[in-house]
């Protein structure tokens, strides 16, 4: 192992409520009608991906600019005293960038991965972070992670992911590393995804499991 990939929203940052609870009142606001697998669908996406899937699966009747400026806004005010960081998040980056390069591969657009970076004044320690939107595809795609590896000068099958969610754990599956899932009690992953990497009960049982 040489470097370490942090996924953000549900594994450093309680936020996968929050995204959703977002989500719900814009769309609905801007007459939207919220489906049973909408939360899951979008966890993953890139901005311009769960902005057109709000505009085109969830009826929201804006253009999907509109709509993701819109949810963005709405993420960054509930962000305003600071991102809902995970007990444990904070100690466990430090930890672990003591022995690896660590990156920050995220759904989240780059607006929000700085507020928590300067928020826990990880900024410092964290050369790579990357928003699915800067790199194309967003997630079950491979594409941010492989674009982490890149930028930390590491071959992807030599690098640590930790995620939480299905598509997370298969975007991280796919780019070829060797998968940590920290599963999101709100959202449980797929049992069959689960089965392939390596289940941890806490963020903070990283630094052991790395070895």
């Amino acid at each position: 192992m040489e470097a370490v990939v942090f996924d953000l929203d549900g594994v450093l940052v309680d936020s996968e409520q929050v995204w959703d609870e977002v989500r719900q009142a814009f769309a609905l606001s801007h007459g939207g009608t919220w489906t049973p697998t909408a939360t899951t669908d979008m966890q993953g996406m890139s901005t311009p991906e769960w902005a057109s899937y709000l505009v085109t699966a969830v009826g929201v009747r804006l253009s999907p600019e509109d709509a993701s400026a819109g949810v963005i806004d709405g993420m960054v005010e509930r962000y305003a005293d600071g991102p809902p960081v995970l007990p444990g998040a904070v100690e466990t980056v430090r930890a672990v960038a003591e022995r690896y390069p660590v990156a920050i591969a995220s759904s989240s657009p780059p607006v929000l991965i700085r507020s928590f970076l300067d928020g826990t004044g990880l900024a410092e320690i964290v050369p790579v972070a990357l928003s699915s939107e800067e790199v194309g595809k967003g997630k079950p795609a491979p594409d941010v992670y492989l674009r982490a590896a890149e930028k930390l000068g590491v071959s992807p099958e030599a690098c640590a992911a930790v995620e939480d969610s299905t598509n997370g754990l298969k975007s991280a599956l796919a780019a070829g590393m060797t998968v940590f899932a920290v599963p999101n009690p709100h959202f449980p992953p797929d049992p069959a995804v689960l089965a392939r990497v390596s289940v941890l009960t806490s963020i903070t049982d990283l630094p052991g499991a790395l070895g």
